[in-house]
């Protein structure tokens, strides 16, 4: 048995890998600095480019590229006009900004718990926390798998709630057939650097329905409109304009949206290589009796943004602090995602009280994020490979 990098022992790998890590190239490089000599920093083509580009990839009919995957959040729950006193179904497992935008619009979120195979939230549990305050379902695409829309959409329905959709992980996406964009009434994508595809920051709102689309819009862009056809004014001159709603400044630069552009280039690359990794990783992890992969709703088509181990400490003589620190010291830079939202003191302090979703809660305590993004080597893989099973072996009761 090897002595692992934590108790003295030599680790697997002399520099450390990151869990996640953007791939700029050349090409990248040179549409921002393209753009930056060009007439236009912001409030230029580059945006509107972005916005179609992304219509044509999902099947949606609209987007609004905004400056975040939180902006893209807030305006779709204003869009879809949660108020005071109003409730929205969510997972406990995403990252804060699903359930803050809740909070945002003076709403209150509700979290229902998740399915413990696939780690999506689970429609049952959704339909159990349906009341007559609620008015919208937030579904989280956690780790890139599409949670399963078709329950998720039926309940909406027989409910009129509002479906919107955190697809800040799962970007070239799709789900029986549909793309991710095209599938819920709201979409919401980011563009942080460890996505899929980066803008260095940056996020878009994407839907199918024009009423909802046009308050996105204005939203974004300090309710402020140009549109001739929505003037209450009419005959002014092309100088005109009106704010007709309460807004925010969320607009995206195009010097952002360029490197989007560029990075939407290679989005079937970055797919691709994604899945190769998560199918390798599958091929080597899923016989290890100490470990839980990830499975998913039948018809998804899946570009995976994180891969996530389940560990059975009843099997292993360690906790997961420990199991992290072992990891950390062979140079794998593993992670958690996520914490369960009302566990935080904020959350806390508006009443939420721990026990609330017991597979969610379970699913964080066994949980860990390895490595995985466009950029990884063979070789990296097998440095990770080799200290999961280095640190099974070594734990292993």
């Amino acid at each position: 048995m090897q002595s692992l990098a934590l108790y003295g022992g030599k680790p697997v790998r002399k520099t450390k890998l990151g869990y996640g890590h953007q791939y700029i190239d050349e090409a990248d490089i040179q549409a921002v600095v393209d753009t930056l000599k060009s007439d236009f920093l912001t409030c230029g083509p580059k945006v509107e480019e972005l916005e179609r580009r992304l219509c044509a990839l999902t099947g949606a009919a609209y987007c609004t590229a905004v400056s975040n995957g939180t902006a893209a959040l807030h305006i779709a729950c204003l869009a879809a006009g949660i108020q005071p006193g109003d409730e929205v179904i969510t997972t406990p497992i995403t990252f804060a900004a699903t359930a803050n935008a809740v909070l945002y619009c003076g709403g209150r979120p509700v979290f229902a718990d998740i399915d413990p195979e696939t780690y999506e939230i689970d429609p049952a549990s959704v339909e159990a926390h349906v009341t007559e305050k609620t008015r919208a379902v937030i579904a989280v695409d956690f780790t890139g798998a599409p949670c399963h829309y078709d329950a998720l959409r039926a309940i909406c329905e027989r409910n009129h709630l509002l479906l919107i959709e955190d697809a800040a992980h799962s970007i070239g996406t799709s789900y029986r057939g549909g793309a991710v964009g095209s599938i819920a009434d709201l979409t919401t994508f980011s563009f942080h650097p460890v996505k899929t595809i980066t803008a260095g920051e940056g996020g878009a709102v994407m839907s199918r329905d024009p009423e909802l689309a046009r308050r996105v819009s204005m939203l974004a862009r300090h309710g402020i409109t140009r549109d001739p056809g929505l003037l209450q004014e009419r005959g002014n001159s092309n100088w005109y304009y009106e704010q007709q709603m309460l807004g925010y400044n969320y607009r995206l630069t195009d010097i952002q949206c360029a490197l989007a552009l560029s990075q939407l280039d290679k989005l079937d690359r970055f797919a691709a290589r994604r899945r190769e990794l998560v199918r390798r990783y599958d091929e080597m992890l899923r016989e290890l009796p100490e470990v839980q992969l990830q499975k998913e709703y039948e018809g998804a088509g899946t570009v995976r943004h994180l891969y996530i181990l389940r560990l059975d400490f009843d099997r292993l003589s360690c906790g997961r602090r420990e199991f992290y620190d072992a990891m950390q010291a062979e140079n794998i830079g593993v992670n958690v995602h996520y914490i369960p939202v009302y566990w935080f003191p904020y959350y806390q302090s508006l009443g939420y009280q721990k026990g609330l979703c017991p597979n969610a809660e379970a699913y964080y305590e066994s949980s860990m994020t390895l490595p995985l993004f466009y950029g990884m080597t063979d070789q990296d893989q097998e440095d990770v490979i080799r200290a999961v099973k280095k640190a099974l072996e070594y734990y292993r009761k």
